[in-house]
This record gives C-alpha cells, sequence and structure tokens, in this order.
C-alpha cells in the first residue's frame, strides 16, 4: 500500500483588506500538487489596515505578534507575513528583525515554525536568482514606491527602471486588473535588468501576467507572491516548483538553499 502524501498547513499573517495573498498563494502551492505529491492547507490571521500609509502600515506590523501566536495556535508548518511595504517601512534590514522576532513566538508557544516575509522572501529570491539589477511596478504612492526601491537596493540588488501606480486604497490595489501590467510594463526600460518585478506587492495580483511578460521580454519574471511561495516552500524543505509561475518556479532554483535566520 502507497504511503499516504504528507499534509503542510500554511500559515499567513495578512492585513485585513487583503484579499489577494489568499487567493495567489494558495493557487501556487495548488499547481505544485500538480506535479507533487505534498497537499496544503491554509490558515490566515488578519492585522488591521486599510490604506496603504505608513501610518498605518506601522500600526499594522505592531499587531503581527497577535497573529503569529493565533497561527501557532494551529500548529502551522510555517509562517508567511504578507506585506511587503510594511516591513520595508520599518527601516533597511527589519525583514530579518521581523522574521527573528514572530519565529520566536512560534517557539514560545510551543509550535515552531519558520517565518518568511514578503519583504525578505523578494530580496532572497532575487539573490537566488543572481539578478543584480531588476526593473519594477509597485501600486504604492510614490514616497513608499521609493522606500521599497531603496531596501531593495540596500541590500545589494540595483533598481533601474520603475512605476508607481500610486494606488493608495488596499482594495482598489486588489481591483487592479493583472493584464493591465502588461503594457505597463512595455513602456519601462528593462535593458540593463537582469529580471522583472511584475508586482512589488502580495496584494496586486499578476499571477496570469508573469508568463506572458516573461516570454515577450525573454528575461525572469516574478512577484512578492511567487517569491513568498518560493522561499515558503524552500523553508519547510520541499522542492521549490509551480508549473506556471514563471522562471523561479520553473524547477531551477528548486533547490537553492532555505531562508537563513
Amino acid at each position: 500500500m502507497s504511503q499516504r502524501a504528507r499534509t503542510f498547513r500554511i500559515g499567513q499573517i495578512v492585513p485585513s483588506s487583503n484579499v489577494t495573498m489568499e487567493t495567489e498563494i494558495p493557487a501556487l502551492f495548488r499547481a505544485r500538487e500538480s506535479v507533487a505529491p505534498e497537499r496544503f492547507t491554509f490558515h490566515s490571521s488578519r492585522m488591521r489596515m486599510k490604506h496603504v500609509v505608513k501610518e498605518e502600515l506601522a500600526a499594522m506590523d505592531a499587531d503581527s505578534d497577535r497573529c503569529a501566536a493565533e497561527l501557532s495556535d494551529a500548529r502551522v508548518d510555517v509562517l508567511g507575513y504578507a506585506c511587503l511595504v510594511a516591513i520595508m517601512s520599518m527601516g533597511h534590514g527589519y525583514h530579518r528583525a521581523s522574521e527573528d522576532k514572530l519565529t520566536a513566538i512560534t517557539k514560545d508557544n510551543g509550535a515552531p515554525a519558520p517565518v518568511v516575509t514578503s519583504a525578505g522572501a523578494l530580496v532572497g529570491a532575487l539573490h537566488t536568482m543572481k539578478a543584480r539589477s531588476i526593473t519594477l511596478v509597485a501600486p504604492y504612492l510614490k514616497p513608499l514606491t521609493r522606500t521599497v526601491v531603496d531596501y531593495i537596493r540596500n541590500e545589494g540588488i540595483e533598481v533601474g527602471d520603475h512605476k508607481a501606480l500610486e494606488i493608495p486604497d488596499n482594495l482598489d490595489v486588489a481591483a487592479h486588473d493583472p493584464r493591465a501590467l502588461i503594457p505597463i510594463v512595455r513602456t519601462l526600460d528593462h535593458s540593463d535588468a537582469d529580471a522583472i518585478v511584475l508586482s512589488a506587492c502580495v496584494q496586486m495580483p499578476s499571477l496570469e501576467s508573469v508568463e506572458i511578460v516573461e516570454q515577450e521580454l525573454g528575461k525572469p519574471v516574478l512577484s512578492a507572491s511567487i517569491a513568498t511561495a518560493h522561499q515558503m516552500m524552500r523553508a519547510l524543505d520541499l522542492p521549490a516548483i509551480a508549473p506556471g509561475a514563471g522562471h523561479l518556479l520553473s524547477g531551477a532554483y528548486k533547490d537553492a538553499p532555505p531562508p537563513s535566520r
């Protein structure tokens, strides 16, 4: 009799107005299920945030401790912090402090689990891909987009041409048509880019357009959500692969080292 495949519990710390991370992350793991035996369930805890402005982001981040404790009550196997700009707006390198703090909370609760922030995942994935320079699209207002650009640059990755869509309401970010990203990225200079970040935000959907842009530009294309899925799979010590999700999850980096603490 064949042995039953293991089921992993995926925990997500999600802004209260985020409706994309709970669709794109499960879609990526379901795609993995089509080619690998492991199965996954998904569990969320929410932090209040409606508008993508610095003050609300800081207040929201302070609530992440409670979310980590709640998800560890459910004995999840990995936690994903699903707000890139909240982490990056807290200062350079903050993803490391956040991941360490939230991981410690799960340990103190008797249910140790690795924590992946979408900010750390994007940086980590770009380093995994050896991307020295990127082109980037973000939904944020220009000041927050500059914060994201500076954060990534501080991690040793150059950000060339980039676009701020200036959408302040988080539900409007989720409603942005992912197909509209295709003509937007065409207007950007990607000649020196090693990779294209089609959505530097886990709330702005992009999954259905990633491989279209990748084929058109002939360069690796990823998003914050795809990077988060990759790093969560590696944190679980699973091969990171998901058909239809671009070069990062094509299998080229399926055995990349898991995120370091």
